[in-house]
């Protein structure tokens, strides 16, 4: 990898953590929910698999988000960042590793304990979730203090990269591979989340060496206290800078679509009735593409720079939901899946980096990427809520337009009403995808005219 030579000991280090923690992306959000779903089929109410799933998710993403601000004021104090990144990278990986046994657990004896099974599944996925969430807080605000601001875009898009070829691809081959040699899909399962939780802790090790928080402030008495009143002045202070507001505010919006997209495809195609080893497979075909597309981000932004290449990926994904409202066939899964890989990466990572640079004070960078992080966080909670609800309110009108309920509809009158909701919920994720889209194309370069910033 002659292009990563550019790139200081410590840059590397910390890009490694986005191929550690990729792992968890794409076996825990992506094939996860194919589990749940198995599970969720034997217990007293299947119909709403998906809109359980949603609201899971919207769960961990609330206490993330209402943490986050405090998480990055607390990180902010000198020597405490990588004890805290620590801790929740801990919690992470032992919730993974507890996933593991769970596919070996009876849930098709009864529904009651079925039941058991998905309560634990989704308690362990909220606080993997939180780990992973919660650690990334941390990784972000690492940013500033292992490379310069002219490096910003290169370092963070490159990061995303790394996580694709790697944490992404390597760990979804190996329970690919698995399943096509004949391992038992359950065994399968319990390996690969096994896998997932070692390879996280593993990889993360570099960074865990090799980063040192330069920013921050030693810790003096009182300071804590000091502190979280101090997030009350920050968000004053974000409030009164016109760009960064507005910029957080569209970030808040637009950045919905991308993450319910990954959260909710697998559990989207699953209610479709689409094959799941297809729809793996076209998710590895998105990690595979999403290094060169990350590569291509990073150059196109180096050009034309991160604000153009972050407006196209927007509009990327507003034509993705448009898609998948008509997908219904798994060739249209890959055809969504290579959309997804051309901007997902870019998207993300120079949003991250254009944040970076309308940070004032690196000194409080925990602080401000823990808002950064709050803002994001909400927004998922808004979208797989929004595709939750839209999805159960579609479903039981038909169920009631056929005269059933979910106590009296057949498996099969079940798999079709889904099949036939699921799309509603999906497009209804454009509306708020359009709302960040108006703030950034329309309102976001009348804040930025005079700004010294150079985003």
């Amino acid at each position: 990898m002659g292009f990563l030579k550019k790139f200081t000991r410590q840059e590397l280090s910390w890009m490694m953590y986005d191929w550690a923690n990729s792992a968890h992306s794409v076996i825990v959000v992506t094939i996860l929910p194919i589990f749940f779903d198995s599970v969720a089929e034997c217990t007293a109410d299947s119909v709403s698999s998906m809109s359980t799933w949603g609201y899971a998710t919207s769960i961990a993403m609330a206490i993330v988000a209402l943490a986050a601000p405090f998480l990055g004021v607390f990180g902010d104090i000198r020597g405490m960042r990588k004890r805290l990144f620590t801790a929740f990278l801990l919690l992470g990986v032992l919730a993974v590793a507890g996933l593991a046994f769970t596919p070996g657990m009876d849930f098709t004896s009864s529904t009651d304990a079925a039941g058991r099974v998905a309560g634990l599944v989704l308690v362990l996925y909220i606080l993997s979730t939180i780990g992973f969430d919660a650690s990334c807080i941390y990784y972000d605000a690492f940013l500033t203090d292992i490379t310069t601001e002219d490096r910003m875009d290169a370092v963070s898009t490159m990061g995303y990269g790394l996580g694709y070829i790697g944490g992404s691809t390597i760990p979804l081959v190996i329970f690919l591979g698995m399943n096509a040699a004949g391992v038992p899909m359950l065994t399968c399962l319990s390996i690969i989340f096994a896998i997932t939780a070692v390879w996280w802790l593993a990889f993360s090790l570099p960074l865990l060496k090799n980063c040192r928080q330069t920013s921050g402030k030693p810790y003096e008495k009182g300071d804590i206290g000091r502190n979280i009143k101090g997030v009350f002045t920050t968000i004053r202070e974000i409030g009164a800078d016109k760009p960064m507001l507005v910029y957080i505010i569209s970030y808040f919006f637009y950045i919905d679509g991308v993450h319910t997209i990954i959260s909710m495809a697998t559990s989207y195609g699953t209610n479709l009735g689409l094959d799941s080893a297809g729809m793996l497979l076209a998710l590895l075909l998105v990690q595979v593409l999403g290094l060169p597309f990350c590569l291509l981000y990073m150059k196109l932004a180096a050009r034309f720079g991160a604000r153009t290449m972050v407006g196209v990926g927007i509009c990327v994904y507003m034509f993705i939901c448009i898609f998948g409202f008509f997908m219904n066939s798994l060739w249209q899964f890959w055809v969504l899946a290579v959309l997804c890989a051309t901007s997902q990466g870019g998207i993300q990572a120079l949003s991250r980096s254009m944040f970076g640079k309308l940070i004032p004070d690196r000194d409080r960078s925990g602080e401000f990427f823990g808002f950064f992080d709050i803002f994001g966080k909400f927004s998922s909670i808004l979208g797989p809520t929004l595709v939750g609800v839209v999805s159960a309110f579609a479903a039981d009108r038909m169920l009631a337009d056929q005269g059933l309920t979910a106590a009296t509809a057949t498996a099969e009158q079940v798999d079709a009403i889904n099949a036939a909701a699921g799309p509603y919920g999906i497009l209804s994720v454009i509306l708020i995808i359009i709302a960040g889209a108006l703030l950034y194309f329309l309102v976001l370069p009348r804040t930025l005219q005079g700004d010294t910033r150079n985003i």
